[in-house]
C-alpha cells in the first residue's frame, strides 16, 4: 500500500463515503485535532507513568481512532460500516476519573499546569482536546455528529485534567494553586 495518493495536490481530500472537500473544511479540522490529541496522548504514554495509567491511555487512543472514523464519514453518502463509540466507553472515563480521585487532595482552587514533564504533557493533551471539542461542536451546527461523539469528547478533557492531578500526586510533584491579583 502507497503512503502518496497524489489526489490531495489540489488541496481536496475524500471523506469516507466520496465526497471530496477542501483540506481546511470543518469537519476535516475536526479528525485533524483529534489526531494531534492522539499524538499528545501516544506521548504521554512514553513519560514514567503507573501500568493502568498506560492501559487506560491505550483504551483512549483506541476510542479516538473510533471518534475520527465517525468524523471521517460523509454523514449522508458513507455505507463503511464504523466501529461504534457507546456510552460504555463514556462510564470508562468516569469510573477511571473516580477512581483517582479517591487518592487525591480536594481542590481548593485552579492549578497551573506544570510540576512535572508528564504533568505539563497531560495538561497539553487537556487543552487539544478542548479545541478538538469546540471544533466538533462547531460542525455539529453545520453538519450531522452524533451526541454521543461530543459527550465522550468533552468526558475527555475532564478525565485528563484529573490525570494531570493524579501524576503530578505520583511524581510528588508540587500542584501550584492560581492565586489571582486583585
Amino acid at each position: 500500500m502507497k503512503i502518496y495518493t497524489r489526489t490531495g495536490d489540489t488541496g481536496q481530500t475524500s471523506l469516507l463515503g466520496g465526497t471530496r472537500v477542501p483540506k481546511h473544511h470543518l469537519r476535516i479540522e475536526s479528525y485533524g485535532t483529534l489526531d494531534e490529541l492522539n499524538s499528545h496522548i501516544g506521548l504521554l504514554r512514553d513519560q514514567s507513568i503507573s501500568v493502568l495509567m498506560i492501559t487506560e491511555l491505550l483504551e483512549v487512543q483506541d476510542r479516538l481512532f473510533t471518534l475520527g472514523s465517525h468524523l471521517a464519514a460523509d454523514p449522508e453518502k458513507s455505507k463503511v460500516k464504523i466501529p461504534a463509540i457507546e456510552e460504555d466507553d463514556i462510564l470508562f472515563l468516569e469510573n477511571a476519573m473516580d477512581s483517582m480521585n479517591e487518592s487525591l487532595p480536594e481542590m481548593r482552587s485552579f492549578v497551573l499546569p506544570g510540576g512535572h514533564p508528564a504533568v505539563s504533557i497531560c495538561h497539553i493533551a487537556r487543552c487539544v482536546c478542548r479545541r478538538a471539542e469546540r471544533c466538533i461542536v462547531h460542525l455539529a451546527e453545520i453538519s450531522p455528529v452524533e451526541p454521543i461523539v461530543i459527550r465522550y469528547i468533552n468526558r475527555l478533557s475532564d478525565y485528563l485534567f484529573v490525570l494531570a492531578r493524579k501524576i503530578s500526586f505520583e511524581h510528588n510533584a508540587i500542584e501550584t494553586p492560581w492565586k489571582p491579583r486583585m
